[in-house]
């Protein structure tokens, strides 16, 4: 059985299968960006240019570290270094060096987006990514295979003898389910939405708290984690000890901090679960600055966060928090008028009395001038007669 083959000519142009299964996967990564973006309600045209940057990162970052976990081969062939196209990318040096960029970059063009609500959008998409990218990348590259095998499932691979575990199938496959499970729990989270009143009368009741940001991502960093840690362990850990050890003690520590941050979302879930607000908006006791009903503000930046709809998507992009701000802040102005109306009422009430007050009385000095002015012989101008009658 022949390896599969890692490149082809178009006339005189080499085409490396590993380089196409990149190129594709980038695309798909994008456009399921923003898609999910743009489904959340959130501004979605700054995507493109984030994600040019986070390719470049993910590439110097995914091959300086193959390079220093395999440093005694290419001090010899120096030469190999830049070559992407033959394979050769760490999965977490590509995260050490893209994820710092593209949380700046999504900072810095969309405020709105609060960071842990961006993960929480992003793990489903890199989940899908490397189910893609495995199948399309490793598995098409020189050197792809993991340990040897006499297995009837074993493939052969160019540049490796005899039949090898096709890791980068199981690999796939892991990652497929990984990124099912992070839909689940999506799924699971907005059926646990607490349901707000009715805005109006006849109008349809339905959930639109989002959940606490960071579960998600908590979900997928412990799931994958595990993933790299006991697919190195049990079918890649023969290539480069250094490498290997290296991989696996990040799989651990990337586990440990989804745990980490699964633990410090749990209190807010339980709040959120009781109805008492959303991620970092409902918890202030009514103090104006938490949003309207289905506002979330990320406790961790400040960052308003918009209303959900059944489906736990933002509804009228990132000025409905503000809305809610202005409703929360009518009701006490609202009760305010209601006093100022009936107090204008007492007042108009004792004006107009005071008022009938006066033109009595008006009326009586008016008769003791012309009682007055009869005993003296002095008679009253017409005009203040005039005037009164007016």
């Amino acid at each position: 059985m022949r390896p599969i083959p890692v490149a082809f000519h178009i006339w005189f142009i080499e085409v490396h299968t590993y380089g196409i299964g990149l190129a594709l996967t980038f695309w798909f990564g994008l456009w399921y960006t923003e898609r999910r973006i743009r489904n959340a309600g959130y501004p979605w045209r700054w995507i493109t240019g984030m994600f040019l940057w986070v390719i470049v990162a993910a590439l110097v970052g995914a091959r300086t570290l193959h390079v220093l976990s395999d440093l005694s081969y290419y001090t010899t062939y120096p030469g190999q270094i830049p070559a992407i196209w033959q394979g050769g990318l760490s999965s977490f040096g590509g995260i050490l060096f893209a994820v710092p960029v593209a949380i700046v970059s999504a900072r810095r063009r969309c405020p709105e987006l609060p960071t842990l609500r961006f993960g929480d959008l992003m793990a489903p998409v890199l989940m899908a990514c490397w189910a893609m990218g495995r199948l399309l990348g490793p598995q098409l590259m020189r050197a792809g295979g993991g340990h040897p095998t006499a297995q009837w499932f074993g493939m052969y691979y160019a540049d490796q003898v005899g039949k090898r575990l096709p890791v980068p199938i199981f690999q796939a496959l892991e990652d497929a389910t990984i990124y099912a499970v992070l839909l689940l729990v999506e799924r699971w989270l907005r059926s646990l939405a607490p349901v707000p009143f009715a805005p109006a009368e006849g109008a349809p009741v339905s959930p639109s708290l989002l959940p606490p940001a960071g579960i998600v991502l908590g979900v997928g960093m412990v799931l994958w984690g595990i993933e790299r840690f006991l697919d190195e362990h049990l079918w890649l850990g023969e290539d480069g000890r250094v490498g290997s050890d290296l991989t696996q003690l990040a799989g651990v520590l990337l586990a440990v901090a989804g745990v980490v941050l699964l633990a410090t979302r749990m209190r807010r879930f339980r709040e959120w679960r009781a109805g008492a607000g959303a991620d970092g908006g409902g918890d202030g006791g009514g103090d104006g600055s938490g949003g309207d009903a289905g506002g979330d503000v990320d406790g961790d930046d400040g960052e308003s966060e918009p209303e959900g709809d059944a489906d736990g998507n933002r509804i009228d992009g990132g000025e409905h928090g503000d809305d809610g701000d202005e409703d929360g802040k009518e009701l006490g102005p609202g009760a305010e008028d209601a006093n100022l109306r009936s107090v204008s009422g007492a007042g108009a009430g004792a004006g107009a009395a005071s008022d009938a007050d006066g033109a009595g009385a008006a009326s009586d000095a008016d008769a003791s001038a012309k009682g007055t002015g009869s005993a003296t012989g002095e008679q009253e101008p017409d005009s203040v007669g005039a005037g009164e009658g007016r």
